[in-house]
């Protein structure tokens, strides 16, 4: 790997654990600040805010990119994101509480620019792999992340929020000292209002007959990904007795698995394979992990099918390299803006439905919440027929 890929991945990996690190302890510092007991709405609301504003914000992150470069887009949503940790650590009213969620949100979507610069210094045959790569950076930021923060959180409930703005503060003297351009802005580019128009890349998108089933099984694939963090403790909970020692245990373990499948396994898969038929085997384990969990009567399956839902993660590396041929180098940020504002949307929507779905069935079955998840994810399959890897051209954006 060369430096540029392992500084962007470092700072990926930290960008994660700056976000994770808040998860453990956010509700308990909406009660601290908003001197309430049940902060179960807010919290929801607070949640949907945060990627409501990546969904608006990663597009025009992924064209400012094209237009002016990687690295200052990244400095600038580094060192917001820096200075809105502190100001949320240090927030004496609820409201810049919400208000530093929304602008996390927008930070966040720089998640875009990362992976367009990844695009940047690789070739066709690299990006599979080192998308995989990414992911699993971003998984064991992950891991990391909720561990910590939960540690801080006990000794001071402000602490995890301080440790996120240092965090990104290495990150920013990363980005500034040690991480090259990839793609220098273009000479002539002049910015205008229309730019920060987030749903004219979305427009754009649509032009790219190519991409319009991979995006849609792009959308299926994150909106069932959302299930795991919305249901899997409520789900322990009701059919295993757990505590939230066996909860965290199996998280990890999940987080791991797939973090080393993406890691070690996508690269070698999508090689042999091709990117297509490497994303057919990583829905096809994910969806017998699925309905294996669905009838699960033991809580030792859930550790047993690790391994399978890992396999299951080589799916999402493939189809990100897949929709990657279908533009020009000079777009691939916006379309990566794009890509990022599509997951933000199933983590808006998805929890909200999934964890509805849930409270009306836990009662008689909850295991059939994991066979609906396996039932939506079937919608993708047909949508493989549609997969073209020749790139198309398309207008650019305000053309």
């Amino acid at each position: 790997m060369n430096k540029a890929l392992v500084v962007i991945l470092a700072a990926v990996t930290l960008d994660a654990v700056g976000i994770g690190l808040i998860f453990p302890i956010l509700p308990a510092l909406l009660r601290d600040v908003g001197h309430i007991t049940e902060v179960a709405t807010l919290l929801g609301v607070m949640l949907a805010l945060y990627s409501a504003c990546q969904f608006l914000f990663s597009p025009i992150l992924g064209v400012l990119s094209d237009r002016f470069g990687r690295r200052p887009v990244l400095l600038v949503s580094l060192a917001g994101a820096a200075i809105d940790y502190l100001i949320m650590a240090f927030a004496p009213q609820l409201w810049l509480l919400v208000l530093g969620r929304a602008i996390a949100g927008i930070t966040s979507a720089n998640m875009a620019v990362a992976t367009a610069y990844i695009t940047d210094i690789s070739t066709e045959d690299e990006r599979a792999k080192r998308f995989g790569l990414f992911h699993a950076m971003f998984g064991i930021g992950f891991i990391i992340g909720p561990v910590l923060g939960g540690l801080l959180g006990d000794f001071w409930v402000r602490a995890p929020f301080i440790a996120a703005a240092l965090l990104n503060g290495v990150n920013f003297a990363l980005a500034l000292f040690v991480l090259p351009e990839s793609r220098p802005g273009k000479s002539d580019a002049k910015f205008t209002w229309d730019t920060l128009n987030p749903f004219k890349p979305l427009k754009w998108a649509l032009t790219f007959a190519a991409l319009i089933p991979m995006m849609a099984i792009f959308v299926i694939m994150n909106f069932v990904g959302t299930m795991y963090g919305t249901i899997w403790a409520l789900f322990s909970e009701d059919s295993f007795q757990w505590n939230g020692m066996m909860i965290g245990l199996s998280l990890g373990a999940f987080g791991v698995f797939h973090a080393g499948a993406q890691a070690f396994l996508t690269g070698p898969a999508v090689a042999r394979l091709g990117e297509r038929w490497a994303l057919v085997v990583g829905m096809a384990c994910e969806l017998t992990a699925l309905v294996i969990l669905g009838f699960a009567t033991q809580g030792w399956i859930l550790f047993a099918l690790a391994p399978l839902f890992a396999l299951g993660g080589i799916g999402m590396p493939a189809l990100q390299s897949l929709t990657t041929t279908q533009v020009g180098p000079d777009k691939q940020g916006q379309l990566q803006g794009v890509l990022a504002s599509l997951v933000s949307l199933a983590a808006v929507f998805g929890p909200l439905f999934f964890s509805f779905v849930y409270f009306g069935i836990r009662g008689s079955w909850p295991g059939l919440i994991w066979i609906i998840g396996a039932g939506i994810y079937l919608l993708a399959l047909p949508l493989m027929l549609g997969i073209r890897r020749s790139p198309i051209m398309a207008p650019a954006v305000g053309e």
